[in-house]
């Protein structure tokens, strides 16, 4: 199927360029159809059915050029590009890695998406052709992660600039005469948040088909026909799936295109609801797009998540038109999730793909603001279908449901408390001691359930994870101040120098991505009942260790490193000054402190260029640490 396959690379690169010229005579002698008519004086789209009125994704023929093609573990993997459409008489090719189980028919077909810095990677198609999938992986970007075949920015800008003799140099995502490219854009400015007018758009006037959402979307629906034409699709059962700006994609392709039936949109497509433009709010804004989603659609939303605000999810499930829906709020992370939550694209896919698993329910929740101990109680009601593995209740009175850009740190550092939930009946209580009457409250819970046979999978980060567990959310509940006050509930939560005693469920207040291992961080420091009691306080932690060890002790960006000695419990209380950052400088003060972190390693690195990094501390030797104490000395 590869005419490129046996070709050198300089033959495939004579082949690129007479190809293009043989093209360019072409449309010098007869100009091709336009995928967009012009608007010719006519009024932009001013809503999302009028942007997408006169696009048919199956109309154009769809030319497919395969660049690399190769066998790994069983599975047909391929470097390929596929025609997007023409614009403003130059042809556009979307770059992608395709791939499928070897001698696979009939597969159901997913279509991922990637990030803003991320890239179309062959993991995630190996990773899915091993579960029964055929998975296209689209590079709207121009990025390239596969074996032999990396195609980074330096790669991306050799292309722009057709320096084919160049050793680099290799074949990639050609927007042609627009730009939907991303960091970087072509021309130093994106079309993402805004919708600007220049002589790389498509439309001459203020349009959102200017937009490069709408762009890229367009280029995934085409993607979709791509798959249905593969012998190896079904073309009645395709899915999207994609990460941070592949969700906010994600969303649109579900919202525009009835071939997808199932979505799993991670950290994007439900937050983008206050942008300035009302053009942009109705037509590519996330409420507008929802609004059309009648496909079972899956969220996946950590508790602190900077791009997808968990407080959305309340707005999302509202506006979508399917009851077919579900919530991943895995807590504490921000832009990233622990397995037994990344999970839920798999099993969503395996449920409305191939009918192999069925969900449990959403777990329905009740809040009583008036209790014996005088604390609001969540009252929790899991489906009990499969075997509960633990209910977890999280709550937080720093939150905010605003879409101020400047409240950024605030969602990615406030503390969720845990709160113990104890059985009774079929239902699970959860009593939460509040700290303030003055802030609103925010609660959900999350059902840890049991899988038959772990699963193993490509994150969105594209490494690779196995799982015997996954997460169903409950929505999350907010309860004003205003409701607080008038239940007469009182604070009852009082500062504290003990940050951390290291009981049974301590760690359900801190976190990790690779639970799999010690090290845990948190951000209960930045909750105003943690802080330092003075300016000069000391921090003191008491640990064992089985064998001599370095232990990390790490505070934004600054590191205290601490010598273990073997066969017993360690103590020691540091001052701010012992924490220093990359360049050796001291932490000034314990004010403002966001996340605390307890690690055998860490990678500093430099404020003023990220590129300059130092490693700190070594793997850890013997047995996980015994954290005894951590607390404030005043």
């Amino acid at each position: 199927m590869s005419f490129f396959k046996s070709r050198s690379k300089a033959t495939l690169q004579t082949l690129f360029i007479s190809c293009s010229l043989l093209s360019f005579n072409s449309q010098a002698a007869t100009p091709l159809p336009e995928t967009l008519a012009p608007l010719n004086n006519k009024p932009a789209p001013q809503s999302f059915d009028q942007m997408w009125k006169d696009f048919d994704p199956r109309k154009e023929a769809l030319e497919v050029e395969v660049i690399k093609e190769w066998e790994e573990d069983g599975v047909i993997l391929k470097i390929l590009r596929y025609d997007i459409g023409i614009f403003k008489g130059q042809k556009a090719k979307m770059a992608a890695v395709y791939g499928y189980p070897k001698g696979a028919k009939n597969l159901p077909g997913l279509l991922q998406i990637h990030g803003g810095g991320q890239y179309a990677d062959h993991r995630a198609v190996l990773t899915n052709a091993k579960r029964g999938y055929a998975t296209l992986s689209i590079a709207w970007a121009g990025r390239i992660s596969a074996p032999d075949y990396k195609v980074s920015p330096h790669e991306v800008k050799l292309f722009w600039d057709k320096k084919t003799s160049d050793p680099d140099y290799k074949l990639t995502t050609d927007w042609g005469a627009l730009d939907a490219y991303h960091a970087p854009s072509k021309h130093g400015k994106d079309a993402f948040p805004s919708i600007p007018t220049a002589d790389w758009t498509l439309d001459p006037i203020e349009s959102p088909r200017n937009n490069s959402w709408f762009l890229i979307t367009l280029a995934a629906r085409r993607g979709l026909t791509f798959l249905e034409k593969q012998p190896q699709v079904n073309g009645d059962k395709l899915g999207v799936y994609g990460h941070s700006m592949g969700g906010k994609l994600t969303v649109a392709t579900a919202a525009s295109d009835s071939r997808i039936k199932a979505a799993a949109p991670s950290c994007g497509g439900i937050s983008d609801r206050y942008n300035e433009k009302e053009l942009h709010r109705n037509t590519v804004g996330d409420s507008t797009q929802l609004k059309q989603i009648s496909a079972p659609i899956v969220f996946l939303s950590p508790s602190n998540d900077f791009h997808g605000h968990i407080n959305n999810l309340v707005d999302a499930v509202k506006e979508i038109k399917t009851d077919q829906w579900r919530v991943i709020c895995s807590p504490h992370g921000s832009h990233q999730e622990i397995p037994s939550a990344e999970v839920a694209t798999q099993l969503w896919f395996d449920q409305y793909l191939k009918g192999s698993f069925t969900w449990p329910k959403t777990p329905a929740t009740s809040l009583n603001l008036v209790s014996p101990s005088g604390s609001p109680t969540l009252i929790v009601t899991p489906d009990q279908s499969r075997t509960i593995e633990a209910v977890d209740v999280y709550y937080c009175q720093q939150g905010d449901s605003s879409g101020n850009r400047q409240l950024r740190s605030n969602r990615i550092n406030r503390f969720w408390h845990h709160a113990p939930a104890h059985k009774k009946e079929n239902q699970w209580q959860a009593s939460m001691p509040l700290y303030s009457v003055d802030k609103p409250l925010w609660v959900y819970a999350n059902i840890s359930y049991k899988l038959d046979t772990a699963v193993t999978a490509a994150g969105y980060y594209y490494g690779t994870y196995k799982t015997d567990t996954f997460i169903v959310s409950s929505l999350v509940k907010l309860v004003t101040p205003k409701a607080l006050q008038k239940a007469n509930l009182k604070a009852q939560l009082k500062p504290s120098t003990i940050i951390e005693d290291f009981d049974t469920d301590w760690h359900q207040e801190w976190f990790s991505y690779k639970p799999q291992t010690w090290p845990r961080k948190t951000h209960k420091l930045y909750h105003p009942a943690y802080q330092a009691p003075s300016p000069d306080a000391g921090l003191k932690i008491r640990v064992f260790s089985e064998k001599d060890n370095t232990l990390l002790i790490g505070i934004d960006k600054y590191v205290a490193e601490l010598t273990l000695k073997a066969g017993q419990v360690n103590e020691f209380i540091l001052k701010h000054s012992d924490f220093k950052n990359y360049e050796e400088q001291a932490l000034n003060s314990w004010k403002g402190i966001a996340e605390l972190r307890l690690s055998d390693a860490e990678i500093l690195r430099s404020s003023k260029n990220r590129s300059k990094t130092r490693r700190l501390g070594k793997s850890w030797q013997g047995s996980d640490p015994q954290f005894k104490e951590l607390t404030w000395i005043k």
